[in-house]
């Protein structure tokens, strides 16, 4: 059985793929944080594939990676826009920092990269093995590509 790591700040798609796609091939279980998923992943068991929300409007204070500091002077200070900002590029932080810490483990982002052709290819370029379905994208398709790579 396959497990797939799910990286949200809510709960809604691990609940569905649970509901809709767990028992036979997948196994699926929740981090909700960059923080959380970079400590599930260091501990030594083994994730066959990531499923990872690319904004976390809803994560803990303190649990965003990226320096929002930093990110603030390129707003001029406003930390509020900064915020936002960090939240909304979250699962490209988060993203970075797994490849960072050595996995290669493949990623399967939520978000539609199809009107962003660029930036696409700038993250598959620096990220592989990684491939996107939109965010609303049902069970079925997240199935068929989670189980495209752990049979491939």
């Amino acid at each position: 059985m396959a497990r797939v790591l799910v990286i949200e700040d809510g709960t809604e798609y691990v609940d569905a793929y649970q509901r809709f796609l767990a028992g036979g091939e997948l196994a699926f279980e929740r981090a909700g944080s960059g923080v959380q998923a970079l400590a599930r992943l260091a501990d030594g068991s083994p994730v066959d594939a990531i499923v990872l929300d690319m904004r976390f409007d809803r994560a803990p204070e303190g649990e965003l990676l990226g320096d929002i500091d930093e990110v603030a002077e390129r707003f001029n200070g406003d930390l509020v826009q900064a915020r936002q900002f960090v939240e909304d590029h979250q699962g490209t932080y988060i993203l970075a920092a797994i490849r960072a810490a050595g996995c290669v483990t493949p990623v399967l982002l939520s978000y539609d990269f199809t009107t962003e052709p660029r930036r696409w290819e700038r993250l598959a370029a620096r990220y592989a093995p990684v491939a996107f379905v939109a965010d609303e994208a049902g069970p079925a398709e997240v199935g068929e590509a989670l189980r495209g790579w752990v049979r491939g």
